[in-house]
């Protein structure tokens, strides 16, 4: 489904960590992004585009020129979530030694764990080298990075904790209850505020980045899975697997404003990310197949986008023109021109991709 062209044109971006991003994607406030944002006329030759395939172990790298992969980086067992470091010289990895399993499954039938697997990898951009694997952390599987590029936040998936590591040595600084299977992580550097949400507890817990106290632990949709701040940090958004559902948070109050149910055969809210104007978000479906376009402020429907099978992990070029959806069972990456929303490309990559980030363009 599209709206009219004019409805769903995409505004001049504005300069603004992270899971995410984040994711991924990437709302962390790094550099390279500031430089490339700065102007709807950002060079995509500026920026790679890298995403992690769990089933395979290592991470492409996608010239977004030519839609196709340059190169594969081995990382380690079932990577998942990414970030960039600030100024887009390391790209930190969540890597698990955890069997794969799907939600529900009777835990002790699987296969035990390789502790000796977690940690978080770091890479060079540059070269693709893997520098070290930061050890301390079990089960991790999303991450966001401190603006200064000094801290990691990350969810241990099997502890129910936030690990806060320092990114230069791995040093465990701080370790808190965020409920059961935390995975969604987003921080917001002009609040001074971290998040984390809970699949097993259908909350939100926020902590202070200077203090690391808890500031709020909020109910939110079914199974949370991801969560991205506004580029202002006003507005704070969640997606719950289980009910279809898209929380709106007010970041400010720590309070909710309005939460909306999704329709659609298999919907199941996933990845979010917000585009670089803050008027629009994007959300991957799962096993719907496609990503929905939201109005940031309402939360009403704009259009829809039918992507690859069970789309996770997103991330959005620097100018927010292009979308990059992970696939997992189609083991390849959508290229979704966001002003028509349709896809444009279709890259293939590793084995079940999940998180996607976009960094510099210092690898050739």
């Amino acid at each position: 489904m599209l709206l009219p062209r004019k409805r769903l044109a995409v505004q001049c971006a504005r300069p603004h960590r992270h899971r995410h991003a984040l994711g991924i994607i990437l709302l962390f406030g790094a550099a390279w992004v500031g430089s490339a944002v700065g102007s709807a006329q950002a060079d995509s030759s500026a920026y790679r585009v890298f995403v992690t395939n769990e089933g395979s172990g290592d991470l492409s790298v996608i010239d977004p020129d030519h839609r196709t992969v340059i190169a594969t980086w081995p990382l380690g067992k079932r990577p998942r979530g990414l970030a960039t470091s600030p100024d887009g010289s390391r790209l930190y990895v969540a890597v698990s030694g955890s069997p794969l399993a799907a939600p529900g499954v009777d835990e002790s039938k699987l296969p035990p764990a390789d502790k000796t697997a977690d940690g978080i990898a770091v890479l060079d951009t540059a070269t693709g080298r893997l520098e070290r694997v930061l050890a301390g952390v079990s089960d991790p599987e999303q991450l966001a990075v401190s603006r200064d590029g000094a801290v990691l936040y990350i969810a241990s998936e099997d502890t129910g904790r936030a690990v806060i590591a320092r990114s230069a040595d791995g040093q465990v600084l701080a370790q808190v209850d965020v409920g059961g299977q935390p995975e969604g992580v987003a921080v917001s550097a002009r609040l001074g505020l971290v998040g984390f949400t809970s699949e097993e507890d259908n909350t939100l817990t926020l902590l202070r980045t200077g203090t690391l106290e808890r500031a709020a632990r909020i109910g939110v949709g079914q199974r949370p899975r991801d969560l991205a701040f506004s580029p202002r940090g006003n507005r704070l958004y969640v997606t719950g697997e289980n009910d279809a559902s898209v929380t709106q948070i007010d970041a400010a109050r720590l309070a909710v404003v309005r939460t909306t149910h999704l329709t659609g055969e298999g919907v199941r809210p996933k990845g979010i990310l917000v585009a670089p104007d803050g008027r629009r978000l994007y959300v991957s479906t799962g096993r719907n197949g496609r990503v929905m376009v939201l109005d940031a402020a309402t939360l009403s429907v704009l259009g829809t986008v039918t992507v690859g099978q069970r789309p996770w992990g997103m991330a959005l070029s620097p100018d927010g023109r292009l979308l990059f959806t992970a696939n997992g069972p189609s083991n390849d990456v959508s290229v979704v021109d966001t002003q028509t929303l349709r896809v444009i490309a279709t890259v293939p990559v590793g084995s079940r991709p999940w998180g996607v980030a976009v960094g510099p363009a210092a690898i050739r």
